[in-house]
């Protein structure tokens, strides 16, 4: 079946609109799908300006479009009139570097970022460096999950490069829209050695922590308000002293705390009491744990009293 001449016309004016076109579902402020809303946030990664073409809002042009560049779903990317592909074709060049390379001048200056490698850091990373090939440098990548990793390479012309206290770190532009006061440092104590990077950007996470760990946080003061998310009759079987009730009552003097106020859950196995955790990390809280393998773990690691069930 054949292209209607008047929608192939007017598909070819849409895509002639700007140097990049993004037929979406939803718009740039709103997208309408998940797959939508990834090249959206790649593309405002990269480029200040372009055009979005909402495909729900017109039958004519999300049935045509799937003719017009034999390509079956949506988002469909173009790039000066050429098209690029699908949420995952852009996501693999994203990462990879071409779709920055493709997009070539249309990319805005990349904005500085200030990362910071200790001296200490430093020392390790120039040892590490000398057993690289010549030319190596520090690549630093940060995932959307904000997870942190160090890596040994050649240089990429397309990164964000760094020199601080004698080492040049790079980033790929994704890593470096998160990376903006990060701290690389290289610690050794008595649970070993490594590197410990802070990033100030990284949203506040549940934190995950074992029964011995955080009956030291109990046990110091450190967490002072800890939670059972429970049923009563859960804990007329077995209950952790300290540890409050979940109930309504208890829901509203959480919230009235200080959104600094460590507070901790715990409940059978840990997957209830992390659903609770999460919903206060919503509220705003900046520190709240969640008891791994719940008062079953610490009956197992911490006061074999605890009568399991």
């Amino acid at each position: 079946m054949s292209l209607d001449p008047a929608i192939k016309q007017k598909i070819d004016q849409l895509v002639a609109q700007d140097s990049v076109v993004l037929f979406m579902k939803g718009t740039r402020s709103f997208p309408q799908c998940g797959f939508s809303a990834s090249v959206v946030n790649i593309l405002n990664t990269l480029i200040p300006k372009y055009a979005t073409v909402n495909v729900l809002s017109d039958p004519d042009v999300r049935g045509g479009m799937k003719e017009y560049s034999d390509w079956p779903t949506f988002p469909q990317l173009f790039i000066k009139g050429e098209f690029v592909g699908g949420a995952d074709i852009v996501r693999q060049m994203y990462e990879t570097g071409e779709l920055e390379k493709k997009l070539g001048d249309l990319v805005a200056p990349a904005k500085a970022v200030a990362v910071t490698v200790t001296p200490r850091a430093a020392q390790e990373l120039t040892a590490a460096l000398k057993e690289g090939s010549p030319g190596d440098v520090i690549h630093l990548t940060i995932t959307q999950a904000w997870e942190h990793q160090l890596d040994i390479g050649g240089k990429e012309a397309s990164h964000v490069t760094i020199e601080t206290n004698g080492i040049t770190v790079q980033l790929d532009r994704a890593s470096a829209s998160r990376a903006n006061g990060v701290s690389i440092d290289f610690i050794e104590d008595a649970t070993g050695a490594g590197f410990k990077i802070d990033n100030p950007n990284r949203p506040a996470m549940v934190r995950e922590i074992g029964p011995k760990d955080l009956k030291a946080l109990l046990d110091s003061g450190k967490v002072k308000h800890f939670y059972d998310v429970r049923t009563q009759k859960e804990r007329d079987i077995a209950k952790l002293e300290g540890a409050t009730l979940l109930d309504d009552t208890t829901m509203a003097s959480i919230e009235a705390l200080p959104k600094d106020t460590p507070i901790a859950f715990h409940c059978h196995h840990g997957g209830r009491s992390r659903g609770a955790a999460e919903h206060f990390l919503k509220q705003g809280f900046k520190q709240v744990y969640n008891l791994a393998g719940g008062i079953d773990a610490w009956s197992k690691d911490v006061d074999p009293s605890i009568k399991r069930y």
